[in-house]
């Protein structure tokens, strides 16, 4: 419903002549009560463009001085924020119940903390082979926080000799330590044995040790290859050297407040480093995204009515609600993550949030300061042929591209709709057949030491001894009969290679190891992890170890991604109907948000599950996905989804207010959106897509699935679905029953008219 901006003349002569008719006073209370609550709202963006057009050079020295603390105090961040195997875990499950339990009845971690791989370069066996051993366990053994360190002599256990009788392997446990107190340790182990030849060190913590490294290699990796590209896109998108330069202005006020963000969560609860990726790749691109708007408005304005507050004051008001709402919904569908309690995921959810709001306001206020200041001086450095086709795309009204190519879509809407939504399907079919895997040394590239250490073992040694299943037995040292026959019973289990002998760790508590057939993700060890919890026990057990933990994390998040859909689904249809007014255009935003993303899982499954372009995009396949990226993408796609969703519906409803022509304000918000939604697409693709040159292969799963996603969803959704079937529901697109109607009529966000 349109709402004048300000009360009109009628309502004054109303009040004064009928003032004793009932029916007309109720009618004026509700009119006047409207028009304050939008009046209301818009005057907030009306009044701080006002504000800054007013104090714009104390509103950017302002600015920049946050920026300026932000960075000092968040810069840190990076070597606060660490990552380990916990961060994948839930810490409720069985398996982390297993360990604390072993960890308080004996004083180590049951993990394998450290892996020392030793070639000898002579038989293990021999006098030369068993003093080198000897001295790489004494070197372990000296940190002082090493629980135990076992060797193929101290236990007797051939197995821990290679095939050819020339190398070894040590396995060593910590003590009851943090995950980054178990990495310091591990660098000084590392440093201790640097002048021991033929030394390599694996184990879960080496592992964290290199992931948080090769993330910094990486994030700098992805700056190198990303920003070059960057630029040049947003220099042939901007046109004109100064207004492209302003985007990145944003983005890096944004990630640098972000980064001062996570520092303070992260005094309250630790969080995982993983995030970092996340707050640079979706930071830049949000800000591009919220730049390109802000400044495409500015421009058309600037044609319309020259500079001044005016043109401020309407871009802030349209172009900046619009900025502000896309934002929320970003940060509603990144809050899902929270419905999980793994660190990996809550940890994004932070970064995510964040980095979405503080887009926001530094789109708002940061580069209004600056537009503030230049003024037409926006598109200074541009070359004069530039300057004009910016003020014809500023003027334009009609007949270009995109308002062509929507009017051949509407032309002919239910084959174009059915032809695109047989691609998105087609796409996502091979989602059917996923297969997921945990994170393990095997994300590393195979140049990594741990990487190394673990692929030398599986393949040199007689059995995977690095990761037994261990079972935490309740029982008191009585018990020790049934304890033994309970363990003898596991012995004849499938998949299983052998069973050690039950042994007492305290008064109650008993520790039970069972080795598997295969590697610990492997199906048969997984089976082998259920037929153990399964199996008929005498006392209270608890499974524990690297493939129980992978099991549960499953089950884990089986039993919340419900609660994260539901949040996802409220929040977005809540939105959208807050910004629409219809309860059609909401749901049909979702049934598309997750065409595109089933359509982006397809193909992850056809890339990193099938093993294509390997050599290409650099990787090794899992031969399946890990299991928290389906998670994590269909956060990000759907966020920015919904995102492109708002900017393209707020047009098309801003010329459908105006004119109440159905099918010319599908056309006609399509053109004015077209080229601003896939500048802003394919920046966004570029800045995450540029996680493809990660080493780690999750994140470059994350880097080309938010890229495809973000590519699909501005193309194959935006160009071709979204006006056929807007056209084959004509009117129906803006329904809504009665009830709802007045709740939006009373909060809804309407345009904000002529201010």
């Amino acid at each position: 419903m349109w709402l004048p901006s300000c009360p009109p003349r009628g309502i004054e002569n109303a009040a004064s002549s009928e003032a004793g008719n009932t029916t007309t006073g109720r009618w004026l209370s509700i009119s006047a009560l409207r028009w304050s609550v939008e009046y209301s709202k818009r005057r907030v963006l009306s009044r701080l463009a006002d504000l800054i057009h007013r104090r714009r050079r104390s509103a950017l020295i302002a600015a920049v001085l946050f920026i300026a603390v932000s960075g000092a105090l968040g810069g840190p961040v990076f070597g606060l924020l660490s990552s380990n195997g916990r961060d994948f875990e839930d810490p409720g499950s069985e398996s982390v119940a297993a360990r604390e339990q072993l960890e308080r009845a004996s004083g180590a971690n049951p993990d394998v903390g450290l892996v020392a791989l030793v070639r000898t370069g002579v038989p293990v066996e021999s006098a030369a082979g068993r003093a080198k051993v000897e001295e790489v366990r004494r070197a372990i053994a000296s940190e002082r926080t090493i629980a135990n360190v076992s060797t193929a002599f101290t236990t007797h256990n051939r197995s821990l000799i290679s095939n050819d009788g020339r190398s070894t392997y040590l396995v060593a446990s910590f003590k009851p330590i943090s995950g980054d107190a178990e990495k310091d340790a591990a660098k000084r182990i590392e440093h201790d044995l640097k002048g021991i030849d033929g030394v390599t060190l694996g184990g879960s913590a080496i592992a964290s040790i290199e992931v948080d490294d090769q993330i910094s290699k990486d994030l700098a990796r992805a700056e190198q290859f990303g920003i070059p590209i960057l630029l040049v896109l947003s220099l042939l998108f901007f046109r004109g050297l100064v207004a492209a330069l302003l985007p990145f202005a944003t983005g890096i006020a944004a990630v640098i407040g972000a980064f001062f963000a996570l520092r303070l969560v992260d005094l309250i609860t630790p969080l995982s480093s993983y995030a970092l990726n996340l707050v640079t790749g979706l930071g830049i691109g949000l800000a591009i995204d919220y730049s390109l708007f802000v400044v495409w408005r500015y421009r058309e304005e600037l044609a319309r009515s020259g500079p001044g507050a005016a043109a401020l004051r309407r871009t802030l008001t349209t172009a900046g609600r619009t900025v502000a709402f896309s934002a929320l919904t970003v940060a509603a569908a990144m809050a899902s993550l929270f419905a999980f309690p793994q660190r990996f995921l809550y940890s994004m959810a932070f970064g995510g949030v964040f980095v979405s709001l503080l887009s926001a306001v530094s789109a708002l206020v940061f580069l209004t300061a600056i537009i503030a200041v230049l003024g037409p001086r926006v598109n200074a450095v541009s070359p004069a042929r530039w300057q004009d086709a910016i003020a014809r795309t500023a003027r334009a009204e009609g007949g270009g591209p995109w308002f062509r190519l929507a009017h051949g879509v509407m032309r002919r809407p239910l084959p174009v709709a059915t032809v695109a939504a047989a691609v998105l399907i087609a796409l996502g079919v091979p989602f059917l057949g996923v297969k997921f895997t945990g994170v393990d040394s095997g994300v590393l590239p195979r140049s990594a030491p741990a990487r190394q250490a673990q692929d030398a073992i599986e393949m040199g040694f007689p059995k995977n001894e690095t990761a037994p299943i261990y079972l935490a037995v309740t029982a008191p040292r009585s018990a020790a009969k049934e304890v033994l026959s309970y363990a003898a019973g596991l012995g004849s289990l499938p998949n299983a290679v052998a069973v050690t002998r039950p042994r007492a760790v305290d008064a109650e508590t008993w520790r039970i190891d069972v080795y598997p057939r295969s590697r610990s993700l492997a199906g048969s060890t997984k089976t082998l992890v259920h037929d153990i919890r399964d199996h008929p026990a005498p006392f209270p057990i608890r499974v524990g170890g690297e493939s129980a933990a992978y099991i549960d994390q499953q089950a884990s998040f089986r039993s919340h991604l419900p609660y994260a859909l539901l949040i996802v689904a409220v929040t977005t249809l809540v939105l959208l109907f807050l910004l629409t007014g219809s309860v059609v255009l909401p749901v049909k935003t979702l049934i598309l948000s997750v065409l595109s993303l089933s359509a982006t899982l397809g193909f992850l499954v056809l890339v990193f599950q099938d093993g294509r372009f390997e050599g290409l995009l650099s990787y090794t396949s899992q031969h399946a996905l890990n299991a928290t990226q389906p998670i994590l993408i269909g956060a990000i796609a759907f966020a920015l989804s919904t995102d492109y969703a708002v900017f393209l519906l707020t047009r098309i409803k801003e010329v459908r207010d105006a004119t109440g022509d159905e099918v010319e304000s599908i056309a006609v918000g399509l053109e004015r959106t077209g080229r601003i939604v896939t500048a802003a697409a394919l920046m966004l693709a570029v800045a995450i897509g540029a996680f493809v040159t990660s080493k780690i292969v999750l994140i470059k799963e994350l880097g080309l699935g938010v890229a495809f996603a973000v590519l699909i969803d501005a193309t194959i959704v935006r160009a071709l679905l979204v006006p056929s079937l807007m056209k084959m529901l004509g009117a129906w697109n803006w329904w809504a029953p009665e009830p709802l109607r007045r709740v939006h009529r009373r909060i809804g966000l309407h345009e904000a008219g002529g201010e």
